[in-house]
């Protein structure tokens, strides 16, 4: 992995660091999974649960994203995920769609 694509994944809010710590310092795995994140069902499982308004399926599905962000280092999309999953819990409706664009944005730019 070089140099402008660790920047590029900060710039993304991933801690590279981190990531790279997780998977041992190995690159090449750590590029693997990053690589199958665009395949992940949950972000648009996410977006069409909040389309419908059903709030049971939008939790289970930020909840699984949250798991995949932290595993893989996605600080800043963990974050926002963290409190899309607690205001989901908490019946705040409009506190999780207020989170929707910048999970969104957010998960766009990884995929860049």
């Amino acid at each position: 992995m070089d140099e402008s694509r660790k920047q590029a994944l900060r710039d993304a809010g991933v801690n590279v660091e981190e990531g790279l710590e997780r998977f041992m310092n190995n690159e090449a795995l750590w590029e693997r999974f990053l690589s199958r994140f665009p395949a992940d069902p949950n972000p648009a499982a996410l977006s069409a649960a909040l389309d419908k308004g059903d709030w049971a399926a939008a939790l289970a599905a930020a909840h699984s994203l949250k798991g995949v962000c932290g595993n893989l280092s996605f600080t800043q999309l963990h974050q926002l995920l963290t409190r899309q999953v607690e205001a989901l819990r908490a019946g705040d409706a409009d506190g999780a769609l207020a989170l929707r664009g910048p999970i969104e944005e957010g998960c766009a730019r990884i995929t860049q």
